[in-house]
């Protein structure tokens, strides 16, 4: 298999400066109900709700996969969620590991909160290789990319560690009794103090996916992600007639061309709110299974947040989406801090260090051109197709 890597193009600078202006203009008009579009009371910004403990609890959790090693990190990362949400809201933390929690693992974690903190231990089904894939051809492949410089090629943990994201961790049985998840990461920040329930706010609003970063993938790792999901809906034809149409969806946040190919879109999951009930639907059990079969996991590398990102785009529709601007977070060297004099009190981040002002690899702008019919006519105008389609080259 020949792997295409699409490099960098330069950008004209009236194309940058127009990009600002449109990003800019995006931000400062988040809150502000298109005129051709009905919006209900909260769809832009969560309210604040009650601070009461345990008022209206919702059916939500936290979900870490982890290993023993790194426990540091989940220490900074659990410190700061409690600091600027949990302490008001006590949702329980699932642990979740391929290999048994240690003593000290479980004692240290459990000493930082006072919520409920579960730990399970991942099967054989969830983590590693599938009977049906060929371990020395998936080791051929792996090679290969390797040479292409793509990261993560040489990994086999990582590629157990997409596919269980992908298809196993809501199957669980620890979030059998759960209705939502909010996914943590060891060694990530969280920025802004949080005056409201996420879960509350998710129910009460029927949103079904919530996300901070919009992300353009390494085109290398998924050449042929897009076919095999194209494939899926060709052959089963009852799941592709329940899907919500392209206006409805947002489709167009995966595709710059009406769906003949993948744009490298995806919301990166590291950071992901979601309704449990998405991944547990026939619909999504179905086209994971098809997709897992296919062996892309493992003879490509196909990452759970496109994978999800792919799926959620077509099974959606538009409202159930949610960009939480108002959730200062980092994960790795990539941050995004909400822009506006109202955030700077309650955020330590720096607003000039958000991602979504990256014109290279930010797909915040993308999202908001399938999202809102007006704001993709500028997108349109002002962005040159190449630009569109340009991902990360190696």
């Amino acid at each position: 298999m020949v792997l295409l890597a699409i490099k960098k193009q330069k950008l004209p600078i009236i194309a940058i400066t127009s990009l600002i202006l449109l990003i800019v203009y995006l931000f400062a008009t988040t809150n502000m109900n298109d005129k051709n579009i009905k919006t209900k009371k909260g769809d832009n910004e969560p309210t604040a709700l009650s601070l009461h403990r345990h008022a209206h609890k919702v059916k939500g959790c936290y979900v870490i996969l982890i290993r023993n090693s790194e426990l540091n990190g989940i220490v900074s990362t659990m410190t700061q969620i409690e600091n600027t949400f949990n302490s008001k809201f006590d949702y329980p933390y699932v642990f979740l590991n391929d290999e048994p929690f240690t003593d000290n693992f479980k004692s240290v974690v459990a000493s930082l909160t006072e919520a409920q903190v579960l730990f399970g231990l991942l099967n054989s089904t969830m983590w590693g290789y599938p009977d049906f894939i060929d371990q020395e051809y998936a080791a051929t492949r792996r090679k290969s990319m390797a040479e292409l410089g793509i990261p993560y090629a040489s990994s086999e943990s990582y590629r157990h560690m997409c596919r269980f994201q992908s298809g196993f961790f809501f199957r669980h049985p620890l979030l059998d009794e759960f209705d939502f998840y909010w996914r943590l990461e060891p060694y990530v920040d969280y920025y802004c103090q949080i005056d409201y329930d996420i879960f509350r706010f998710m129910k009460d609003n029927k949103k079904k996916y919530g996300f901070t970063i919009a992300y353009k993938e390494h085109i290398e790792t998924v050449p042929t992600l897009w076919k095999t999901v194209m494939n899926f809906l060709s052959e089963y034809p009852d799941i592709a007639k329940q899907l919500p149409s392209r206006n409805e969806s947002l489709i167009d946040f995966i595709t710059n061309d009406g769906g003949q190919s993948y744009n490298t879109c995806h919301f990166w999951s590291n950071f992901e709110v979601g309704d449990l009930s998405l991944w547990r639907s026939e619909a999504y059990l179905k086209l994971f299974d098809y997709l897992d079969r296919s062996g892309g996991f493992y003879y490509e590398r196909w990452g759970d947040a496109p994978v999800h990102s792919i799926a959620a785009a077509l099974l959606l529709k538009k409202s159930e989406f949610h960009f939480f601007n108002d959730i200062g977070y980092r994960h790795t060297s990539y941050t995004h801090c909400p822009v506006g004099d109202s955030f700077r009190p309650k955020c330590s981040c720096e607003p000039n260090d958000n991602f979504d002002f990256n014109m290279e690899l930010s797909c915040y702008p993308n999202y908001k051109a399938a999202l809102y019919p007006s704001y993709k006519k500028i997108f349109d105008k002002i962005m040159p197709e190449t630009l569109n389609e340009t991902s990360p080259s190696l």
